[in-house]
């Protein structure tokens, strides 16, 4: 079984992931699972594509830099993703600075705050806003997949929910009249914009 290395140490994301790739007699790990350094990637991307792309491409470039990981993982690809909240209004902010919206902190209670205020005077049909995820698996050759997933909503007034997490309070989905927090974890992960990208990932694995 050919091993995959995933950037993200997010466990549902590994599930998520590992789900599909065992389809394709692949197992996934983590950076840390595969003794990589823990040095952070820093994120100068414009665009999810970017983002998703760097990290991707800098674990893949770690691995080739060590001669015993890179005999170890010499078939092995890298999956990253990028993730992030864009609104019409706002001319696609907060995008790629979604988690750093409000300041470095990554603190989202402060950047759903931050949204709303931005909003303030924002009519109710002008409120539209996305999420967006970008999955890309590079593998040793060069070749990879970009996978792109979007869910389409707006953002209410105030925020709306306990549960979820990051923007999950302040975004509604299309053809419901609850946000992403109120609805629950398990139901979001069926229409959201990670299981969308999922999907379009799953779909270019079988061709």
């Amino acid at each position: 079984m050919r091993t995959a290395i995933l950037a993200s140490q997010n466990k549902k994301k590994i599930k998520e992931i590992r789900a599909i790739l065992v389809k394709y007699d692949m197992d996934v790990i983590t950076r840390d699972d595969a003794g990589l350094p823990k040095d952070d990637i820093e994120e100068t991307g414009t665009t999810f594509e970017e983002n998703s792309l760097l990290k991707a491409a800098t674990i893949m470039d770690m691995i080739k830099a060590d001669p015993a990981l890179c005999d170890k993982y010499h078939d092995s690809p890298v999956i990253a993703d990028d993730s992030g909240l864009m609104v019409d209004a706002l001319g696609g902010d907060p995008g790629v600075r979604s988690a750093r919206y409000a300041g470095e902190e990554h603190d989202y209670d402060a950047n759903n705050t931050k949204l709303l205020a931005e909003l303030k005077d924002v009519p109710d049909d002008k409120r539209a806003a996305h999420f967006v995820t970008v999955i890309t698996m590079i593998y040793p050759d060069g070749r990879k997949l970009v996978a792109r997933g979007e869910c389409h909503g707006h953002i209410p007034r105030e925020k709306r929910g306990e549960g979820g997490f990051g923007y999950d309070p302040v975004f509604v989905p299309d053809g419901y009249n609850k946000s992403f927090a109120e609805l629950g974890t398990d139901f979001k992960n069926t229409i959201s914009h990670r299981a969308r990208a999922l999907e379009e990932l799953e779909r270019m694995l079988e061709q």
